[in-house]
């Protein structure tokens, strides 16, 4: 029993090995894992108490959990042996591609990394960027909410910086959900983004059995309870305008909806910004008519970079005002007897679309941009008188404007627009360049609604 065996390197090597992985498998893992754990119940319970709407079990869930329970519904079931029948194919291989679906779209959340280090971050890019603003707010109404009902927020995409913003701004009210489409599944963006909670979608993907998937995993986070986020213009805005809706999640919502259980309350979000990060290539993606607009990475680090350099030296301008408006929330079993189920979806969608243009922020550069694209101002002076005209309506409409005197206003965003060569100086007059009229244009569209009552009675007057 003492005596000593002889044997190769690499067979010692081998032993030693399989040894720690078995050391750690059953008895290292299992510690890490539950310490972990009791830790991240801890902080939830801690969170729970803060938060105005608390992480609900079913966004707490483990994912494995999560996706046997999506493939083995009844419904996707279903799809699975029409799958199967349609490209005739066995069962199993279509069981697999749901599978391979769930596995796609459901997400991983960590909710210490959302509030620990996804709040943080949030929190810093965006007052690194802009000065943040609350615009149309009605505190009383948005926390007179049913708790027991799912909120979804419902708003215009404007930028990339979208989730950023509102993510840090609702950060007290809960941890959102958002879908996200193709371009956040680069890894390691994939990993991090699930972690925050966020679900990817295929927006071109037409199969049925694919959307019968998504479909599924949406009503199942509905009835769950999750506090969501979404885009109902399905991608950003190429205009500048608040666009039509598509209707693909909302209608999940509202079709998977029992009005005797859960209730889902739809919160109406307006954004804006003085400065749109992606302004020239969306408005290039608009001109052109090609929507993949993604810069080059050299460029996009580069630009990135920069700008933290700058940040860290302190000669940043930053971007101007970013501001967010809430609207007045739509709760779906009131709204449910207005309207017949077969359109249902679509009067909830339009309805909430006009809500959102009702409350999107006006800011300094679209005002600006509105006024130098008019028929009447030329110099600045006429820019000034312009601008103090539309506050004095925002102000008798008793609508959200911005704080500052319209002198101060205007000669900030010329300056910034001189700097990207969007407007030139020729003697006393203000002039669009070239390349800078569509931007200009992109940024005047974005509030342009606010006062089309204003142009409807002036070309009736002409």
């Amino acid at each position: 029993m003492t005596q000593p065996i002889t044997m190769p390197l690499w067979a010692f090597v081998l032993l030693v090995l399989f040894a720690a992985v078995t050391l750690a498998s059953h008895f290292l893992f299992p510690s890490v894992r539950w310490f972990f754990r009791k830790r991240a119940e801890r902080l939830v319970a801690k969170l729970n108490t803060r938060l105005q709407r608390p992480i609900e079990p079913f966004k707490l869930a483990k994912r494995h959990d999560m996706i046997q329970r999506l493939i083995y519904d009844p419904s996707i079931a279903e799809a699975v042996v029409e799958y199967a029948d349609s490209h005739d194919v066995p069962e199993n291989v279509a069981f697999e591609t749901a599978e391979r679906y769930a596995r796609e779209i459901v997400p991983s959340f960590s909710a210490t990394l959302y509030f620990t280090v996804g709040m943080r971050l949030a929190k810093w890019i965006s007052r690194s960027l802009y000065r943040i603003r609350l615009g149309a707010f009605d505190r009383e109404t948005l926390e007179s909410v049913d708790k027991d009902a799912t909120v979804v927020f419902v708003m215009n995409h404007r930028s990339n910086m979208d989730y950023v913003l509102v993510t840090y701004l609702v950060s007290r009210a809960g941890a959102l959900s958002y879908a996200v489409g193709e371009w956040a599944r680069i890894w390691p963006l994939s990993s991090l983004i699930k972690m925050l909670g966020a679900y990817f979608i295929r927006r071109k993907s037409r199969g049925r059995l694919y959307r019968a998937v998504l479909a599924r995993y949406v009503q199942m986070a509905t009835d769950g309870g999750v506090t969501q986020a979404m885009f109902p213009e399905g991608g950003l805005s190429l205009t500048g305008a608040v666009g039509e809706p598509k209707l693909g999640l909302l209608n999940y919502i509202v079709e998977g909806n029992d009005p005797d259980k859960r209730d889902v309350v739809f919160v109406p979000v307006g954004l804006n910004y003085d400065r749109v990060l992606e302004d020239q290539f969306l408005v290039k993606a608009d001109i052109t008519g090609v929507r993949r607009f993604r810069p080059p990475v050299m460029t996009a680090l580069g630009g990135t970079f920069g700008y933290f350099w700058r940040l860290i030296t302190r000669q940043a301008r930053g971007y101007g005002t970013a501001s967010v408006g809430f609207g007045t929330p739509l709760s779906l079993r009131e709204y449910r007897g207005k309207f017949e189920d077969d359109v249902l979806t679509e009067a909830v969608a339009d309805e909430l679309m006009n809500r959102i243009r009702d409350v999107v922020p006006v800011l300094s550069a679209p005002l600006v941009a509105s006024a130098i694209l008019s028929d009447e101002p030329d110099s600045e002076a006429d820019i000034v008188r312009f601008v103090e005209q539309k506050l004095d309506m925002l102000k008798s409409k008793s609508m959200p404007r911005p704080k500052r005197e319209a002198t101060e206003l205007v000669n900030d965003i010329l300056k910034r627009l001189e700097r990207r060569k969007i407007v030139t100086r020729n003697g006393g007059q203000i002039v669009a360049t070239e390349l800078g009229r569509p931007v200009l244009e992109y940024y005047a569209r974005s509030i342009a609604h606010h006062f089309a009552e204003e142009v409807e009675i002036s070309a009736i007057a002409k």
